[in-house]
């Protein structure tokens, strides 16, 4: 039985199909590949992808503060179907949008994309073979049900409504403004201001250096310092083969060496990590004015990535220290107080501008009440299989992409299993599939493990993954290529079941 939240769902307010092949949440990079795949791969099969808000991006149109680029290159973090052939390989949100609109228009997706739409239920019906989802259009409120039967959700892991900020003692104390990243009032305005960034990860340096360009002064307030590298904005090699090679073969062979050198950059940080640490220490001196305080802003207590490395296109944020345009000041918070923040040295930072860059909260599955024949589902309770489905939920999907690499080559891999899963349950006449866990002793771990504090905050939340077989989550592409793209689908511990009389497909559409 459904536990469709609307009563009595009401005459379709919606272009959406009733029925689909597949259903997938979230129009950002996930689901836009997700959907190329689905019409390059499977090509008769139907389907529709639901983003709530309204506009695609994801990501990249939710968050509109100043400076909002990538932190990987567009070479890695693109598409593996579609060659990016900007100069910026480190590039600017706008850019972003404009390849993903392209994406979509060049593969005719435009007609499956419906905007304004939430998932507000899900609930696999077992005696139905499939997914009855309740969805509610932002425009009027109105509800109604559509049926799919595969669920994927391509929603990432960024809680879209809310970031996260802790508690702040004083905090309505402070008589200028206060602003979450995720929250950018576009008609801020911060020229000539001073303005304090409370935090140091990868939204922090990326703010910092544009702010310092028109405001009185930027300073990044942070309890602890990360590790920051400084990259090239543009990649001289992929520019450059871009000019020597036809499109697809220049971006075939400049991804093939990015991804070297990040595998080489990630596993050398585990391997080696007292020499990564004094080969980052002695970048970011070289980048710093002489006799700057490195070892106290810019060392950090942990190993390089054990938490996330964040990266700075051209050194700007070094570069914005260096001109005296932004600071750096590592120390406790106190209190807000009504001029600026007192911290724990005894010294006062004056601010105009509170920008509160503490991080995101992190949600599974976009928050997406998911149940199996009316009992709900605590994905905490589950553990991955693959990285992509969970134990005892039947014809659902995820992607997640990689904290260590860029999370497109994740996604390209999981839509393109998806897209093998598919064909598989179509050459055998299968109508679910289901994980299922033969050695219910298996010892759990957190899905992601990670020092970070917005995955430590999260992890309860997520599925959890095993220590062995199918369902570890390691964060290796190079094992992903394998396990994903060639190992076959059939598994042990995968349940296949057949159609059965009562529950028929329903037919597709020929070219649909």
């Amino acid at each position: 039985m459904s536990t469709n939240p609307s009563a009595t769902p009401p005459a379709r307010p919606s272009h959406v199909p009733e029925h689909v092949d597949v259903l997938v949440v979230g129009a950002g990079l996930t689901g836009i590949g997700m959907g190329y795949h689905l019409r390059t791969q499977q090509p008769g099969r139907t389907f529709a992808i639901i983003e709530s808000r309204d506009a695609i991006g994801g990501t990249w149109d939710l968050f509109r503060y100043p400076g909002i680029r990538s932190d990987a290159d567009l070479h890695t973090f693109g598409f593996g179907f579609k060659p990016w052939t900007r100069d910026n390989a480190i590039a600017d949100a706008d850019e972003i949008l404009d390849y993903l609109r392209q994406t979509i228009d060049e593969n005719g997706l435009g007609g499956h994309i419906h905007l304004g739409h939430k998932v507000v239920n899900a609930d696999f019906v077992s005696a139905e073979e499939r997914w009855t989802v309740t969805i509610e259009r932002a425009a009027d409120g109105a509800r109604f049900d559509v049926t799919a039967t595969m669920l994927f959700s391509a929603a990432g892991y960024y809680d879209v409504d809310q970031g996260y900020t802790p508690e702040f003692a004083g905090r309505d104390e402070f008589g200028g403004e206060i602003v979450h990243p995720q929250h950018w009032p576009q008609d801020l305005d911060y020229a000539g201001k001073e303005i304090v960034v409370i935090g140091s990860g990868a939204t922090a340096v990326t703010l910092i250096p544009s702010l310092a360009r028109t405001a009185g002064h930027v300073t990044m307030l942070q309890r602890s310092p990360s590790y920051i590298l400084p990259v090239p904005r543009q990649d001289p090699i992929a520019n450059t083969l871009r000019r020597l090679l036809p499109e697809k073969l220049a971006y075939k062979v400049t991804r093939g060496i990015n991804i070297r050198k990040q595998n080489m950059l990630y596993k050398g940080s585990q391997r080696f990590p007292k020499q990564m640490r004094a080969l980052i220490r002695k970048v970011n001196a070289g980048a710093l004015p002489e006799g700057y305080a490195v070892d106290t802003h810019f060392n950090p207590a942990y190993a390089p990535w054990d938490q996330r490395l964040c990266v700075v296109p051209d050194g700007d944020l070094f570069e914005a220290i260096s001109n005296g345009s932004a600071s750096v000041v590592t120390d406790q918070i106190v209190r807000f107080t009504e001029d600026g923040i007192q911290l724990a040295s005894g010294s006062e930072l004056k601010a105009d501008i509170i920008v509160t860059a503490t991080g995101l909260n992190m949600v599974p599955f976009g928050k997406i009440p998911l149940h199996v024949d009316g009992e709900r589902i605590h994905a905490h309770d589950h553990v991955a299989y693959k990285t992509l489905m969970v134990n005892d939920v039947p014809n659902f999907v995820f992607a997640l992409g990689y904290v260590n690499h860029a999370w497109t080559l994740k996604a390209d891999l999981v839509a393109r299993w998806a897209c093998r899963l598919l064909a598989h349950m179509d050459e055998r006449g299968y109508a679910t599939v289901t994980p299922v866990i033969s050695d219910p002793a298996m010892a759990r771990k957190p899905f992601i493990e990670m020092g970070s504090g917005y995955f430590s905050r999260a992890m309860h939340l997520f599925p959890q993954q095993g220590t062995q077989g199918p369902w570890t989550a390691e964060q290796n592409f190079n094992r992903d290529r394998v396990v994903l793209g060639k190992d076959p689908i059939d598994d042990p511990e995968l349940r296949f079941t057949r159609h059965n009389v009562t529950a028929a497909p329903s037919p597709r559409p020929v070219g649909a």
